[in-house]
């Protein structure tokens, strides 16, 4: 931001200025969004904006970087009401795979801005920082937890990195697999086994 409001005026003018930037974000698109529909949006001069936010990039900053810590707000919320539990346990991977998709899921028009409209190099820095948030909230759960690990961080580093792509691509293509069924996969991914008790395949291909 280019200034810190002091005021409660002035920081409710630019909170409603952060929620007209998320609402014209998902509903035109990435490459429409400019500053004046913004200050349109929020019923503020394209001058009083500015006194805030020097341009589009910086508003697009705000609003992804806020998403990110509702997704990690939401995750740790989830986690918390599952109480600790052992890692170990197929129900505990599906409950952590769970809470991310549901977390993705919340609000599938900015996933869909992130993932397939940023610009290239916005993409992967927002990209990363989402990651790492996730990863280390785990990290500490882990840990908490007492699981038979003796590195919380390299086993949340996995089990992010095995659900997320399979869980925004689940979640904006929508294709003909059922939450459980996907759920299934993630438990049998992380555990090493088929769904639902299934044996697994062998690495040498067999049953």
């Amino acid at each position: 931001m280019r200034r810190v409001p002091q005021q409660a005026r002035s920081r409710a003018m630019v909170e409603r200025i952060v929620e007209a930037a998320r609402v014209v974000l998902v509903r035109d698109g990435y490459e429409a969004f400019t500053t004046n529909r913004v200050a349109d949006q929020a019923s503020v001069s394209p001058g009083s904006l500015y006194q805030y936010f020097p341009d589009k990039s910086a508003l697009v900053a705000v609003v992804m970087d806020r998403w990110s810590t509702e997704i990690s707000d939401r995750i740790a919320s989830s986690l918390v009401g599952a109480g600790p539990v052992d890692v170990q346990d197929p129900g505990t991977v599906r409950a952590i795979a769970d809470a991310l998709l549901a977390a993705l899921e919340a609000d599938a028009g900015l996933l869909r801005i992130m993932w397939e409209e940023l610009p290239a190099v916005r993409h992967r820095t927002a990209q990363h920082a989402l990651e790492q948030r996730v990863r280390e909230l785990l990290a500490v759960y882990l840990a908490a937890a007492g699981v038979g690990t003796a590195d919380p961080a390299a086993r949340a580093w996995v089990l992010v990195m095995a659900v997320e792509n399979v869980a925004v691509r689940w979640v904006l293509d929508r294709p003909p697999v059922s939450r459980d069924a996907l759920l299934d996969e993630f438990t049998a991914l992380a555990g090493g086994s088929s769904p639902r008790g299934r044996p697994g395949f062998r690495q040498d291909g067999g049953r």
